[in-house]
């Protein structure tokens, strides 16, 4: 197993090498950044803040780690395996609160930036009979892979929906990449995404010869979910064309997505995580457009939901004029 280190340890002694001159040597460190499986868009934008990261921090080598997704990625950050992590709002609201998936105890979690929107995808082919939400019942459906945030919001559009995801279906717990490939071969009949646009995998299923895919719609849902689960959920569209053969605009439930660090990551350090983040952002936006994103205009209090804001990373903000 590669050994890694914490981006804390790593940034911290490379700042006492700069207070010391240039007469220390600084060392080679390697940290893990927690992203997602490859098929979404965690991982290749977590490849590319590791690649700036790597690049502008002396010494230091930041690598994107494959996941099981935001819960996953949320419990790294808990035992300190990792300091950086991507995770949708809904589930770090969670882990902060110490609830759901997070009952054996609260993450100390603490924001660093507001990223991009998650958009919900639930996604079929033709052939299946899947038009809207309640024809779900009685069929083989993904709900997401264990341990990603993509199961925390199926779960909860499901029940919106008025379906029960034991009773009302069967359900596989699916990456994207295999929900993909499992429909492909008729062996469900729709899968539950939430990711940015485009979604790789999304991308090839709409690509396939002789797939026509289906696109259904959830904002209608959004209300319901927000009168139980603190209003971190809006509506947006996913518009004809995103994909290929989607012939409609698709209406979707919203979450945003953050980066977040354990509430022990030195000030001077969050503040150069941002700081790198912002002065080298077209490098990131070449990993995945979606970085675009990440402007000082969306960096506001209600992107992270009920989850604080590192000091560090608003010390940056507010030098720029920003107060989420």
């Amino acid at each position: 197993m590669k050994r890694t280190i914490t981006i804390a340890v790593a940034l911290g002694f490379f700042a006492s090498a700069a207070l010391l001159g240039t007469g220390v040597v600084a060392q080679q460190r390697a940290i893990s950044i927690a992203t997602g499986g490859t098929g979404g868009v965690y991982y290749p934008m977590g490849g590319g803040l590791a690649n700036i990261l790597s690049k502008y921090v002396p010494g230091l080598q930041a690598t994107a780690e494959v996941t099981g997704g935001s819960v996953d990625n949320l419990k790294l950050i808990s035992s300190k395996r990792a300091e950086i992590a991507f995770t949708q709002v809904d589930a770090a609201v969670d882990a902060i609160n110490g609830k759901d998936k997070f009952s054996a105890g609260k993450v100390p979690l603490r924001t660093l930036l507001s990223l991009y929107p998650n958009r919900m995808h639930v996604v079929s082919i033709d052939g299946t009979g899947i038009t809207k939400m309640s024809d779900l019942k009685g069929k083989r459906v993904s709900t997401g892979a264990p341990g990603s945030a993509t199961e925390v919001f199926a779960f909860r559009v499901i029940e919106a929906a008025g379906l029960d995801k034991d009773k009302d279906m069967t359900r596989e717990r699916l990456s994207v990449a295999e929900s993909v490939n499992a429909i492909k071969d008729r062996k469900i009949d729709a899968f539950f995404w939430v990711g940015g646009i485009p979604t790789a995998a999304v991308t090839d299923l709409g690509a396939t010869p002789g797939v026509k895919i289906k696109m259904i719609d959830t904002a209608d849902l959004v209300k319901k979910m927000n009168e139980k689960y603190d209003g971190v959920y809006s509506t947006d569209t996913i518009k004809a064309g995103a994909y290929p053969g989607q012939d409609k605009d698709n209406p979707v439930s919203v979450v945003q997505n953050i980066l977040v660090a354990h509430e022990s990551m030195p000030d001077d350090v969050a503040y150069s995580i941002v700081k790198t983040i912002f002065d080298n952002k077209p490098e990131l936006v070449a990993s995945h457009r979606e970085a675009d994103n990440i402007t000082l205009q969306n960096q506001k209090k209600e992107n992270a939901g009920s989850v604080p804001w590192h000091p560090g990373a608003l010390k940056y903000l507010k030098e720029k004029g920003v107060t989420p």
